[in-house]
């Protein structure tokens, strides 16, 4: 058995797989990383634990700490110039985030045609990958729960909006919700012009904000659960041929 870890910004997702089978996936917030041995505690004989950390030094330290008398030691995933069938075209390819690698990665191996990869997290990116596998470059921006909080901590007036996304908002919170939910499908679908000329080109669309923004994107789109630990369980060998 493996496990996978997709250690986020604000959660910590989780994966154990077997030649090829998903056998369990979850998540849990930072502060009950200590727990995490005891919900994998069904899973005797992990033989290797691989992750995606972008959450920094401690958090990975705190991962290691809570499996250490159970598991082996995390493995962290690191962007390379090549992995898997994806080629990587940042200036420095070390440079790019694990969790985008590990995304792009699972994403060619759903999707043999060009496609852009979008995770809606706490920061949203949104990534071009084109036909033959080749990373071209992509984005980052707040993510829509971000971009509400930097209203309400920045401005006098702004609150904190739990509003609801309308085509014309009539209230102030659903004109928040509304501009920061736009913002979020206007990057992504300004992107996907580059993949016009693709043919069969598709937008997977992965992370906690996935339903608010799929409905509002006018391109082909696909929602594809924890397309981390995708990518993850395909640099493990451990991915079903699609």
């Amino acid at each position: 058995m493996i496990l996978l870890i997709d250690a986020g910004n604000t959660r910590i997702k989780w994966g154990i797989t077997r030649d090829a089978t998903w056998l369990a996936d979850g998540s849990l917030a930072h502060g009950e990383i200590a727990g995490l041995a005891a919900r994998l505690r069904a899973f005797a004989g992990v033989r290797r634990v691989l992750g995606a950390n972008v959450a920094g030094a401690r958090i990975a330290a705190d991962i290691a700490a809570a499996l250490q008398e159970t598991m082996p030691p995390p493995q962290w995933l690191q962007a390379t110039e090549h992995c898997c069938g994806v080629h990587n075209g940042y200036t420095q390819p070390a440079q790019l985030g694990p969790d985008r690698w590990a995304a792009l990665i699972g994403a060619r191996h759903l999707q043999r045609g060009a496609c852009l990869v979008v995770t809606a997290g706490t920061a949203t990116t949104v990534d071009l990958l084109d036909a033959q596998g080749r990373f071209q470059g992509g984005l980052i921006l707040p993510g829509e729960e971000l971009m509400r909080r930097s209203l309400a901590r920045d401005t006098a007036e702004l609150p904190f909006a739990e509003g609801r996304y309308e085509a014309t908002p009539r209230c102030t919170a659903d004109a928040i919700v509304s501009g920061c939910l736009n913002a979020q499908a206007g990057a992504v679908e300004r992107m996907f012009r580059q993949l016009d000329a693709a043919p069969d080109a598709r937008c997977l669309v992965s992370g906690g904000g996935a339903a608010r923004l799929l409905p509002l994107l006018n391109v082909p789109s696909r929602h594809v659960d924890n397309l981390v630990l995708k990518g993850l369980a395909v640099v493990a060998g451990e991915a079903h041929t699609p």
